[in-house]
């Protein structure tokens, strides 16, 4: 719908982006040139190069104290890439993983695609989006394969605390039957703190049993080079690789050469990106507080605000039609105030939108002041259902 809007010449503010909608680092970019022009740009062994699998070893040696050695490093095509061998590593039919609610959307389909049943543990609003120790060991079964922890959270911007992340691992502990991946891919779009704590840093003793995902898509605003990466114990890293030897071969050797500029460079880039998306967040936060039916509420990382907006279902639109889900508010915004956001329904659950704040200040400002004026209008043109019956 939003393609076919613009291509009828409307303009769409667009809050529904997952990516930086910055540039990649100039430093960043100098390096993969030198290395192209230096004659980088063969296959790689399929594991990554020996330079970026040590860099990232080393990286989090240094930062998180995680005994890492490169040869429990695999570099793929992005963090997608890696998340979807690992499962075909390790899913037997009817193995299933503890997924917690609101989720990443591609979670539970990696799961299913490789014969794996995704459990789905809903984490409301009332716990801040989070999984409490208790409610995870009543979902663990002598089935449960994995538990998937995304922190800081796509996309409630969720961030687990160290003491969080440690009641967690005592858990997994009591349960050794049960590995964790945890997808770190966010962690330095941190608003508390330089960045989110890491589930394996305060356990390290789930490290034979873990697989951290992560890349340099958002944090270094290079989605399109496609460089993820995983790190985990060498046996399940051995298979992994193997897998990608049979599927993209390796990931690009330009892409490789990239990160490890980003990895090993200065990074005050990481750090004015984040002050530049924290003060995108207070804005739409400020604009959105005055929008009758919705609860704005900061996120305390990566770049999305997860907002309800139960008070606006069952009202009816200035046209007539009934708003009865969130999908229904999402149309609503995109037709009304030509504002695309997404719907919590895609995240398992409603009624939730999902609104980047990865976009510029005046698309903020813009935006969110279209949505203030739609949920106004909601409250004019209709009162609730419930109350006119």
């Amino acid at each position: 719908m939003v393609s076919e809007l613009r291509a009828s010449g409307q303009r769409i503010i667009d809050f529904t982006i997952g990516e930086p909608d910055i540039a990649t680092p100039s430093h960043i970019i100098d390096d993969a040139l030198a290395a192209m022009r230096g004659g980088d740009t063969h296959y790689t062994a399929s594991a990554g190069t020996s330079t970026l699998r040590a860099a990232i070893a080393d990286s989090l040696v240094r930062e998180k104290e995680i005994p890492c050695k490169a040869e429990n490093v695999v570099v793929g095509c992005g963090a997608k890439q890696l998340i979807f061998e690992a499962f075909a590593a390790t899913l037997n039919a009817g193995d299933e993983v503890i997924v917690p609610a609101p989720y990443w959307v591609s979670y539970p389909d990696i799961v299913s695609l490789h014969g794996g049943r995704p459990v789905i543990v809903t984490c409301g609003e009332d716990v801040e989006f989070k999984l409490a120790p208790a409610v995870l060991k009543a979902a663990v079964t002598p089935r449960t394969r994995w538990l998937v922890l995304n922190t800081p959270n796509n996309p409630t911007g969720a961030v687990y605390s160290a003491q969080e992340l440690a009641g967690l691992g005592e858990v997994l502990r009591s349960n050794p039957h049960v590995w964790v991946m945890t997808d770190e891919i966010y962690e330095y779009l941190c608003y508390e703190g330089t960045r989110a704590p890491s589930l394996i840093e305060v356990a390290p003793y789930l490290f034979q049993r873990a697989l951290i995902i992560n890349g340099m898509s958002k944090a270094y605003a290079m989605t399109g080079w496609r460089v993820g990466y995983a790190v985990g114990p060498k046996e399940l890293i051995d298979v992994i690789v193997k897998l990608i030897g049979q599927s993209t071969t390796c990931a690009s050797s330009i892409g490789q050469a990239a990160a490890v500029a980003a990895l090993t460079g200065n990074q005050s880039c990481v750090a004015a990106a984040v002050d530049m998306y924290r003060a995108r967040r207070d804005r739409m936060v400020e604009i959105l507080s005055d929008a009758p039916g919705l609860e704005a509420r900061p996120p305390a990382g990566a770049f999305y605000l997860y907002t309800s907006v139960a008070k606006l279902i069952g009202r009816r639109a200035p046209g007539g039609k009934e708003i009865k889900t969130d999908l229904d508010v999402a149309l609503y915004f995109l037709e009304w105030a030509k504002v695309a956001v997404l719907d919590g329904s895609a995240y398992g659950l409603s009624p939730y939108l999902r609104l980047s704040f990865a976009a510029s200040m005046e698309a903020v400002e813009e935006g969110s002041k279209a949505i203030v004026d739609a949920c106004r209008a909601l409250f004019e043109a209709d009162v609730p259902k419930s109350v006119n019956s």
